[in-house]
């Protein structure tokens, strides 16, 4: 598939949450609430320190596919970690290099911007294809579990803690 990345726009708002509603569900089978997400999309454009949307075009011009860049510092390396963070592909375009093609656009950039020391994501223990998507690209297990606290209530069935330490 010819597929061109540009960086999302304000008009690609729509897209882009209903493409995060779609990927929290069919992986994580997480149900987000409408409202959150879309005031969440709409926060990224309104300032750009919460991260970076870009969406992937067929050649018709229609968009098949999403990834967001978020910033982490990483004072042991003196540099900036890009995690990538809702991505999503539309089920007909998937196996079509959509992925590929945000995968390497971003690569690219975080290369070429000084100061960027890599990119990082976090994947369902139990995806094992997405694993390996992302293993065939060059990533490795960095060796971390993510531990979380979710007090934002916007994610039905996450779960919930046992209490204080």
């Amino acid at each position: 598939m010819n597929v061109r990345i540009r960086d999302a726009q304000p008009s690609d708002h729509e897209f882009l949450a209903r493409g995060n509603e779609a990927m929290a569900l069919e992986t994580e089978r997480k149900r987000l609430d409408a409202a959150t997400i879309r005031r969440g999309v709409a926060a990224v454009f309104e300032n750009p320190a919460h991260g970076r949307y870009f969406v992937a075009e067929d050649a018709a011009g229609d968009a098949v596919g999403q990834l967001m860049i978020t910033y982490e510092w990483s004072d042991w390396r003196n540099g900036q970690f890009w995690w990538i963070q809702s991505v999503y592909v539309m089920p007909a375009a998937r196996r079509r290099g959509v992925f590929r093609a945000l995968y390497d656009h971003v690569d690219t950039l975080a290369r070429n911007t000084p100061g960027v020391i890599g990119l990082r994501l976090y994947v369902e223990v139990d995806n094992v294809a997405a694993r390996r998507t992302y293993e065939r690209c060059g990533m490795r297990d960095g060796g971390y579990r993510v531990m979380e606290v979710d007090n934002s209530g916007a994610i039905r069935g996450a779960n919930e803690g046992d209490g204080p330490c």
